[in-house]
């Protein structure tokens, strides 16, 4: 039998990973989301920066880091400095301020054209999808396990399906571009 809530929900864990990438890339504000593909390389292995200390942001423009161990400032510091966020960090005792400056026009296009990309890898990912919930479908009719009537009625349950989330995506993207270029 086919199971059409299966291939949606790869489509939301699609849109689920999507969304973590946008909220992980720079805009104006202070987000503790952008810290969330960091990993700082401590105790021999590589951990995320909300688990060496703790983050809150207290201005628009400002993200603080209160790391636990002092030991590990320098190597907090370090990971920022090589991802490609653009940050650069301010050491005060065991708290690392990390300044947000203002987009540039220059950065705010390069930012947008980001985005579109990553929103055509996410789109690309459930019009795959959907192609193995198609490429299912004919194998069930070629067995016999369905009939033709059936098999044309999922294929439009799972286009609808594509549909309603590659909308969801352009609306993220289209959102995402007006925050960025908002000044």
């Amino acid at each position: 039998m086919f199971d059409e809530k299966s291939y949606s929900l790869k489509m939301d864990k699609t849109i689920e990973v999507f969304s973590k990438e946008l909220s992980s890339l720079r805009t104006g504000r202070a987000n503790a989301a952008m810290l969330d593909l960091v990993k700082v390389d401590v105790y021999g292995q590589q951990m995320p920066i909300n688990q060496v200390g703790s983050i809150t942001t207290p201005e628009p423009r400002m993200i603080n880091i209160q790391v636990w161990d002092a030991n590990n400032v320098p190597l907090v510091d370090a990971a920022i400095k090589k991802s490609d966020l653009g940050l650069n960090p301010q050491i005060d005792g065991q708290l690392v301020r990390l300044p947000v400056p203002e987009l540039n026009e220059e950065r705010r296009t390069e930012l947008k054209k980001i985005i579109k990309s990553i929103g055509e890898k996410c789109k690309v990912s459930i019009r795959n999808i959907r192609r193995d919930a198609n490429d299912e479908l004919k194998k069930l009719l070629k067995d016999k396990e369905i009939g033709e009537d059936e098999e044309k009625t999922s294929e439009k349950n799972v286009q609808t399906i594509t549909d309603n989330h590659i909308k969801s995506v352009d609306e993220k993207v289209s959102l995402k571009e007006k925050e960025i270029m908002t000044i």
